[in-house]
This record gives C-alpha cells, structure tokens and sequence, in this order.
C-alpha cells in the first residue's frame, strides 16, 4: 500500500485519530484545558471586586466585539458542519448548529443595540429587547451544548444521520435560522410581553432571576459535557468554553451594575475568548491534517516515480517472458506430444505382446506425459495474465457461469448444479470466464464422490462491490491450511485423489486482483467449501 493510499484510509477514514470529535484526549491535553481554566478562573476572580466600576462609553467597542464573535462563530460553524458532511455524526450537525445559532444572535444583539445604529437600535427594538437577546443567546448555546452531550458517545457516534448529508445540513440551518428569527421577534416584536430587566443602562432587580436561570444552563451543560465520557479533544475543549461562558455571564450580567461598567467589557472579552477556543483547534487540525496530506502527496509522487520506472522494466520482462513462453510452449510440448502418440501406438500395435506390469507402465507413461501438458498450458496460462490487457465491459455473470457449468456437466454428468441470479459485473469476460471454469471445476471434482453431488452458485450486490460464491458438497478442508489454497503448485488432496495440477486457484486469484477485488474460501472437512470473491461495482 502506498503512502498516499494508507493516509487515506487511516489519516481521514479513520475518525478516532483524524477528527477532534472522536480523538480520545490525552493527559497533555487535559492539562493544556485545565491551565486555560485556572488562568480564566484567576483572571476571572480578579476582576469580580471591580465589575462594577464604570468605564467611558466606547460606542466602537459593541460592533468591533458583535462583528469578531460572528464571524469567529460562522467559521467554527463550517468547519463543524464540513467535518459533519464527512462522517455525518449527529452530535456534530447539533454543535454546528449551536454556533451558528451564536453567530446569528450575535449579529441581531448588534443590530438591537441602543444607541448604536438607531436611538432605540433596529429591527423595531425597545428598551428591554438587546438585554432579553443577550439571555436568549446565551441560554440558547448551552442548551444545544447539552443536546450535543446527550446525543455523543462511543454508540452513538457509530450511529450516522439517514440520508444525503447536504439536506440534513441545510434542515439543521433552517432550524437555527427559524429558532435564531423566532428568538428576535420575540425580543422586538414582543419585548413588551417580557419582563423589565433594564432600567435605562441598569438592571433591575428582575434581572436576577433571568440570569440566574441563564446561568445555571451553563453550568448543566458544563455537567452534561464533564458526565459524559470517555472525554474527546473536541468535548475538552467544549468544557473550556463553557467555562468562559460562565465567566462571561457573571461578569456582564451578575457581578456588573449595568451597561459600559468594567464587567459589561470584561464579560464580552470572555464571550470572544469563548468562541475562540474552538475554532483554534479546529484550525490547528485542519493544518495538521492538511500538513499530513502535502507528505502523503510528496510520498504518493515518489511512489509513482518508482512504479513507472518499474513498469518499464516489467516490459522488457514481460517481453522476454513472452519469447520464453512461446519457447516452452514449443520445445516442451512437441517431446511430449511425440511421447504420448508414440506410447499410444505402442499400446494399439504392440500391448498385446506385452505382460500386464509392461500394459500398466505404458499407461503410467502416457498418464503422466498427458499431466505435463496440463500443467504446461496451466503455467502458461498464469504467466500470460501478468502480460494480458483487462479489457472491461458488462458481463453477464449468470448467463456465463451457466456456459461453464453446462461444458463442464459432461464430465460431472450426476452433478446437480444450481445457479441463483448474479448480479452482472464489469470485468475483461474472458478473463472473468477462467474464474468461474476454474472455481466450478474444483467444485464438481471434490464433491464428486458424494451423493448426491452439488454445487450452489449465488452472489448478492453490496454497497461497494459484487460478492459472488461457489458452495460445494464435497471433502472439503482444514482452514488451517488455507493460506496454501490460492499458491501455484499447492494442494491440500493427494494428486492419486483428485488428479490437477495446483495453479487453477492461483489463476483466480490473480484475475480478482487485477480486478481489484478479493477472493478467499471458508471450509470444514468432510462438509464442503464455499469460494468467494469480490469485483468493485463501479465502471472503472
């Protein structure tokens, strides 16, 4: 396997090690979010005595902080949302959708502000509707937080959201998108049904229990998430930041007076920390991964280099290979044929004179003169797979193992032979007709003894590829000696048994592979065996 193919399949394909949502976090990392949690909480418990201190109206300040946090959002959206279109995990279409639930809010608490765009802000806001859009933004994380944690873990990562990915995405936007509008007109539209919670830029006293509700979601979700094990990189960081989310709420709305106060600063610099946390792993992954690629693609080339350089020389021995074959073929059959048709007369002309051990090794002869030629043109056969172009096309599979099994019932002729619909292939016919001569020929010879004898030929579509299988009746063998079963020359029978020349299952093999697909058996002594194999289902 090459470089580039094992990081395909191991780099991206295999999530546990590829993906933040599944990579089990280590102790480095553990202590790596746990120093980011204590210098929050020390930076956190150092400005709670002055949260209430008043600070200028830096007006910049509120679309400065609303535009970072959105966009730092919209792109952690994305990035969950790309790595949900690759492995299509719930948990992370759910955090996806979390963050651009923030991004939205964020980008309505903008508009909403008073003072900042319009007197009253837009979008038909009144005095309490930026206060409610900051509690139903920040009640709204958590709680999608907690349904992330609820809908993660090692069975129910395994599961995959049914169907396209893209229109799971785009229901999930629509959701946020519906829940992010029906959270605005609730806070535009309706204010006046909602409680006070502003007096001018102070709170008043009902705003206790509305963040403290606030609040307290954060903390479940931080649970939730902490509950929930074994902890990924991904849920370690979430836990980060909801801790920055907890510290983000007290500042701007519990230990703080108001609006423009050191805790109104402080709170939105934790909320933008915040939201920073997880787009930084993301990114810092992405290139990880993206650095795994450019080596794998540098490997990839090196190999490719190689393998023309490799091809070149197979040429010129395949042409060799071709001139020795036709030599074989010539100077090995003709002695043979002379040996065989020179034993066969003396047999017709002259067996009579001689004695029966004299008629006996005159048969050995010819026996034995008549295997060498069928191992001669087995070999042949073999090597010249190596030389021979694939040429592909459809194949009708039923239709063609029903030719070989009709040829070959004259020589089995009490065989029962029962052949299920196949699904059709794409692969060189000819080729794929020594597969099923080869596999149904084996079949009949070692069942051949039983009563009755019989061979079953199915096959079923998978979702990649077409597996096909030849069951037989017959003596079969010890599994421990499979590995033998596919090799040139190797036989598992007595040659006295069942007569053959061992390389019928290597030519199977060999035109699997060049189809790319595979090919194994599974067998008990005295029960039969069962044949498989594989061709990839796409035209190519």
């Amino acid at each position: 396997m090459s470089q580039g193919e094992d990081f395909l399949r191991h780099g991206f394909t295999d999530e546990r090690r590829a993906l933040l949502s599944t990579s089990p976090a280590t102790g480095a990392e553990r202590r790596l979010a746990l120093a980011a949690i204590a210098a929050s909480a020390a930076i956190f418990l150092a400005l709670v005595p002055f949260a209430k201190s008043p600070l200028p109206q830096l007006w910049a300040f509120i679309p400065m902080y609303q535009s970072a946090l959105a966009v730092n959002d919209l792109i952690t959206a994305v990035l969950l949302f790309g790595q949900f279109s690759f492995v299509r995990s719930k948990a992370l279409l759910v955090l996806g959708g979390a963050y651009l639930f923030t991004a939205l809010m964020a980008i309505a608490h903008g508009l909403t502000f008073p003072g900042l765009f319009a007197e009253a802000g837009l979008l038909g806001a009144g005095p309490q509707t930026t206060a409610w859009m900051y509690m139903l933004w920040h009640a709204g994380f958590p709680a999608l937080i907690i349904v992330y944690a609820l809908v993660k873990g090692p069975e129910a990562e395994t599961r995959r959201v049914p169907g396209p990915p893209r229109a799971a995405l785009l229901a999930c936007i629509g959701i946020v998108a519906a829940a992010a509008c029906a959270a605005t007109l609730l806070a535009t539209a309706g204010h006046a049904l909602l409680p006070s919670i502003m007096l001018g830029n102070r709170y008043t006293p009902a705003m206790i229990f509305v963040v403290g509700g606030v609040w307290g979601l954060s903390v479940l979700a931080l649970g939730a998430l902490w509950t929930r094990r074994p902890h990924s990189v991904l849920d370690l960081w979430l836990m980060v930041v909801m801790c920055a989310w907890i510290f983000d709420i007290a500042l701007s709305a519990v230990f703080n007076a108001g609006r423009f106060d050191l805790g109104f600063y402080a709170g939105r610099l934790y909320g933008l920390l915040a939201g920073s946390f997880v787009l930084i792993v993301l990114l810092v992954q992405s290139a990880f991964l993206y650095g795994r690629l450019m080596a794998a693609h540098e490997g990839e080339y090196r190999e490719r280099r190689r393998a023309q350089e490799k091809a070149i020389e197979l040429g010129a021995a395949n042409k060799e290979l071709e001139a020795f074959s036709y030599s074989v073929s010539h100077d090995l059959r003709a002695p043979l044929r002379a040996i065989d048709g020179y034993s066969r007369l003396l047999a017709d002309e002259h067996g009579a004179r001689l004695d029966p051990e004299g008629r006996r090794l005159l048969e050995v002869l010819r026996s034995n003169a008549q295997r060498m030629g069928r191992l001669i043109h087995d070999l042949l056969e073999f090597s010249r797979l190596g030389q021979l172009e694939a040429k592909k096309d459809r194949v009708d599979t039923t239709q063609l193992a029903g030719e070989v099994a009709t040829e070959l019932a004259r020589d089995f002729p009490a065989a029962q032979v029962a052949i299920a619909e196949l699904p059709p292939a794409f692969a060189d016919r000819a080729m794929l007709r020594q597969v099923w001569v080869n596999l149904l020929a084996n079949a009949l010879k070692y069942s051949a003894g039983r009563q009755p004898s019989r061979v079953e030929v199915g096959g079923r579509a998978e979702e990649e590829e077409n597996l096909y299988w030849v069951r037989d009746n017959g003596v079969g063998f010890d599994m421990r000696y499979a590995s033998r079963l596919f090799g040139v020359f190797q036989r598992l029978h007595s040659e006295e048994e069942f007569p053959g020349t061992g390389v019928g299952l290597a030519i199977v093999q060999r035109v699997v592979l060049r189809h790319r697909g595979r090919v194994w058996a599974e067998a008990k002594p005295g029960e039969g065996a069962v044949l498989y194999f594989t061709l990839p289902r796409e035209a190519g």
